[in-house]
């Protein structure tokens, strides 16, 4: 092969490498959880310190485990859809992600109130790690035997929920 030959290969292999991320969707961050049994954890309540959170509320019923914090504007942004989900019958367990308890509970307050059935603190964020967080908000779908069957990174839009996280829902709450 020519020597001038090896840069102009390199070039092309670049181009290509440019044009394939190009039709990549950068709210798609895959996560090494789904097909898988969600990590496990247990953490204190957020609203009650006494009661604790564990991977273990996730099985029974399909749940849907989102991800905030009351730093996080984007959470802000998704928290009355959040609230439309629990009035649809959607069981919603919380991780609060780095934050101060008492910012975390005035942000629900402030808010309209509080959708979950549950809300895990992780205060330093070990759980977060544990289940791939890039960063707040991110949305888990997990089916009755405790399986992570969908996540969404971002803050979730009316057009997220009725066409992807509804159908998957409704059609895991289907499946014995």
């Amino acid at each position: 092969m020519n020597r001038h030959m090896i840069p102009l290969g390199v070039f092309a292999a670049l181009l290509l490498l440019f044009w394939v991320g190009l039709g990549l969707n950068p709210n798609i961050i895959p996560s090494p959880l789904i097909g898988k049994e969600a990590p496990k954890f247990e953490l204190p309540e957020l609203h009650n310190q006494q009661e604790t959170v564990s991977n273990e509320m996730l099985k029974g019923q399909v749940t849907v485990f989102n991800v905030f914090a009351s730093w996080c504007i984007s959470c802000r942004a998704e928290h009355h859809h959040l609230l439309d989900l629990q009035r649809k019958g959607v069981y919603l367990i919380g991780l609060n992600y780095k934050d101060e308890r008492r910012h975390a509970l005035g942000y629900l307050s402030q808010l309209g109130g509080d959708p979950y059935a549950k809300i895990a603190f992780d205060y330093k964020g070990d759980i977060g790690i544990e289940w791939g967080v890039y960063g707040t908000p991110e949305t888990f779908v997990i089916d009755k035997k405790g399986i992570v069957r969908h996540k969404h990174t971002g803050p979730l839009y009316r057009e997220v929920i009725e066409n992807e996280l509804l159908p998957l829902i409704r059609k895991l709450e289907q499946e014995v």
